[in-house]
């Protein structure tokens, strides 16, 4: 298929009809993956702590630090969680959380060696402003903050922290969070580091349509001179328990289904499209697989930070598996850089 450019994107965002623009995605993703598979993770999500000094009007997971909520997990209580991962065959951590006001560098070090001493796991951790937070309060550069948490085990980077790529919405929205460019800056010194990462987008949080566009661009062209990217996932604004809440529509299935199949029919570059079940629901990523996903994410044995808006959905192994078989696809179980590990009959 040849690429499309934004302003092509755009009139198809905008006028395209539904069921065309799902199927324009099908299409796509059947001449990516003609094996007609799709993958999940077994992992964890853990969220070290809740205490944040950006307070996104996002987010309802965020806590002051005098808040009697706040917590900030010791380093046992994050062994016994990956200890319980491992047992049920997990390959990997994803741990994330809040930008703390008194952690150095030595904190995610310390963790991250005494997770590796432990564990044969790896550990996908600690998104954009994580690691731009990390670096101004260790007074070093974002290679060179890099470069000690990959000495210590960090093994590749969620995406977590883009939101929309637009400054104008982040402006308005999390204005004390790191502007697209160093976000942007982040994604390119970790894969000149040799780490891949994730990309994310959490739409449906006053933007416009052209702010979509430019986020799938600025990934797009990214990925054309590092080709660092695993997977795009793009999920929406959770409104439940957030200051923005109240002033917001929020997206609908629609809404999220048809940024999906733009997501893949735009990211050519990018080889995997991930089903976001924890804020759709089983059913909507299921019907994801055929508007471009190819991924239905991760068994997510713990999750905080969208259960704090108010959205709980849990599924098990078992259902990521019987969803994929139901809507006509092989399943296997991958790990974080898409290595396939275990086909389910």
């Amino acid at each position: 298929m040849e690429r499309i450019d934004k302003d092509k994107a755009l009139k198809m965002y905008k006028e395209m009809p539904f069921l065309e623009l799902g199927a324009m995605a099908d299409f796509m993703r059947k001449e990516m993956h003609p094996e007609n598979i799709v993958t999940f993770i077994i992992d964890r999500n853990i969220n070290y702590t809740n205490i944040c000094i950006n307070r996104c009007s996002f987010c309802a997971f965020y806590k002051d630090k005098d808040n009697p909520e706040s917590y900030l997990l010791k380093t046992r209580d994050i062994l016994d969680k990956i200890k319980e991962t491992v047992e049920v065959g997990g390959t990997a951590i994803l741990i994330q959380g809040g930008l703390h006001p008194d952690l150095n560098i030595d904190y995610y070090t310390d963790l991250l060696k005494a997770i590796k001493r432990d564990f044969d796991i790896n550990i996908h951790g600690f998104s954009p402003p994580e690691i731009t937070h990390i670096a101004k309060m260790a007074g070093l550069s974002i290679r060179d903050t890099i470069k000690r948490l990959i000495d210590a085990g960090l093994g590749s980077i969620p995406g977590g922290g883009a939101e929309v790529l637009s400054d104008r919405v982040r402006e308005a929205v999390s204005p004390k969070k790191i502007k697209t460019k160093q976000w942007m800056n982040v994604m390119a010194v970790a894969h000149e580091a040799g780490l891949r990462t994730t990309a994310t987008m959490m739409f449906g949080c006053g933007e416009e349509p052209k702010d979509i566009i430019e986020h799938l661009d600025a990934v797009r062209s990214q990925q054309d001179i590092t080709h660092g990217f695993t997977a795009f996932i793009p999920w929406s604004f959770q409104p439940e328990n957030t200051e923005l809440g109240s002033a917001i529509m929020p997206a609908t299935g629609v809404d999220y289904l048809r940024v999906l199949a733009l997501s893949r029919i735009y990211l050519d570059n990018i080889v995997n499209i991930q089903a976001s079940w924890v804020t759709q629901g089983i059913k909507m990523a299921q019907v994801a697989l055929r508007f471009g996903a190819n991924d239905l994410g991760s068994t997510m044995l713990e999750e905080n930070v969208v259960r704090a808006a108010g959205v709980s959905f849990k599924v098990s192994q078992e259902d990521l598996i019987n969803a994929g078989m139901a809507a006509g696809f092989k399943v296997m179980q991958r790990d974080t850089f898409y290595h396939r590990l275990k086909e389910f009959k």
